[in-house]
């Protein structure tokens, strides 16, 4: 297996007892003075926008602080001053420096609304509905996932700068998704035959106890609902705190839940956000991932290409190649949602192709599970093909890995050529088209779903 050069450690406590840096403990950081003082003033103002925090693992297994702030784990983990715009930075620096709550506060809020926290309309479009409630801890975007938010699961170990679901984290009750009542869950399984996959995500669902989860995952397998074939749950514990997986006080009750669900005919798969071959470095992280594998269930390894961490071809081979090594499954390649920090890690959709190109020429076949790179769009996951040509005409070639609209997949479209390009909406239709061929439908499934909504309103006054 491929080698890399770890960081060495700096514990200053046992390495698999957890202990959390946020704002309101920076100063106790062992590490603070490594950090330039721009970093740090960086980390104050970009942090009472976007979320913070880190943990011991992490700075002490992951990080190296000789190459901070370059090393990518640090840019994963410590709020940049380049992640707001300059206006937006000295607007909140200015209201942190006053002192006044009200005035920070007021500030944070405009920041965060410019953010778009909440991308591909999923407040808007993808929250379904039963027995005339909304269930607000789930989204049913694509014909066979249901994607469910338990409420227990509404954190992290430690949060990512580039996170595409940062309003879960920053306490705003209207921006997040969580749910409790898993009785609606299944039912709403049970209704729905289409349905054969379902998704636990959050935040990280493995922030709970095993007997937290358990009260989500044993309804669910009690019902025995014969469409329902896998349940995947979203997770950075491998990178962030693999000590769930084999220290934790629970980390066996944990695993034997994971064998029940393998036991009771259901495919477990754990969906593993891996950003950076380092992650995949430390003895933890290797007995984590031996233990899980045991259970029966797999893992499937996901990552953003993000600028400033992981935007060349060679960090993407390098990780396959390890995640294979260990017995993962490579599955997607991202690119940066249009929330958040997208301007400080978007790659354009070109070089994008290229990097992903680049990568899986290096890999065999037993790598190129992998699909990308994917934009999560409003019509669905759109990959990028890449740049090629039609009549002498230079054109990027796009295709849908999913849809709203399942009979989209797989359908080759054509944009004019932007090689500066970094999401959907910044490409315009070729050969003279005003529209790409799925946005006149697209149009329709949100009007009637304004039409719905108003309707479910009414029903309620």
């Amino acid at each position: 297996m491929t080698t890399i050069e770890r960081p060495l450690t700096t514990a200053h406590m046992p390495p698999d007892r957890y202990r959390a840096f946020t704002l309101h403990n920076l100063e106790s950081l062992p590490q603070l003075d490594r950090i330039p003082a721009h970093i740090v003033e960086g980390i104050r103002v970009v942090g009472q926008v976007l979320p913070f925090k880190t943990n011991s693992y992490v700075v002490n297994e992951l990080i190296n602080w000789d190459d901070v702030p370059h090393d990518p784990i640090f840019v994963l983990n410590f709020p940049q001053p380049d992640m707001l715009e300059p206006g937006h930075y000295a607007l909140v620096k200015q209201a942190l420096d006053s002192g006044n709550q009200e005035t920070l506060d007021a500030a944070v809020e405009t920041v965060r609304r410019a953010l778009n926290p909440h991308p591909a309309g999923q407040m808007e479009h993808n929250v379904p509905e039963i027995y005339g409630h909304k269930l607000t801890g789930m989204q049913h975007k694509y014909r066979e996932t249901v994607l469910f938010f338990p409420s227990n699961g509404q954190t992290c170990h430690a949060y990512c700068t580039f996170c595409f679901r940062w309003p879960q984290f920053v306490g705003d009750d209207e921006m997040k998704f969580a749910m409790r009542e898993t009785e609606l869950l299944v039912a709403y399984l049970q209704e729905h035959e289409e349905v054969t996959d379902l998704l636990i995500t959050g935040g990280d669902p493995l922030v709970m106890s095993a007997r937290n989860l358990r009260t989500y995952i044993e309804p669910v397998l009690e019902a025995k609902i014969p469409h329902l074939r896998t349940i995947r749950i979203g997770s950075k514990a491998l990178s962030y705190w693999p000590y769930r997986f084999t220290r934790d006080k629970d980390a066996d009750d944990l695993l034997a839940l994971f064998r029940e669900v393998k036991e009771a005919g259901i495919h477990l798969a754990l969906m593993a956000h891996l950003n950076h071959p380092r992650e995949l470095s430390t003895p933890a992280v290797e007995q984590a991932i031996a233990r899980i594998l045991e259970t029966g269930a797999q893992i499937r390894t996901q990552s953003p290409l993000m600028r400033n961490i992981n935007d060349d071809a060679d960090t993407w081979a390098q990780m396959w190649k390890l995640q294979v090594g260990l017995g993962l499954i490579p599955y997607y390649m991202f690119l940066a949602r249009d929330t958040g920090a997208q301007n400080y890690f978007s790659v354009p959709l070109v070089r994008a192709t290229e990097i992903f190109r680049g990568a899986y020429t290096q890999v065999s076949g037993i790598c190129r599970t992998v699909r990308g790179p994917s934009m999560s769009t409003d019509p669905g996951k759109i990959q990028v093909l890449g740049e090629t040509e039609v009549d002498g005409r230079k054109l990027l070639a796009l295709s849908f890995i999913q849809g709203r609209n399942p009979d989209w997949v797989m359908r080759p479209f054509f944009a004019r050529l932007d090689r500066g390009a970094t999401w959907i909406d910044e490409l315009r239709p070729a050969f003279g088209a005003e529209r790409f061929f799925y946005e006149d439908e697209l149009q329709e499934m949100f009007d009637e779903d304004v039409r719905h909504l108003a309707r479910f309103e009414e029903s309620r006054s």
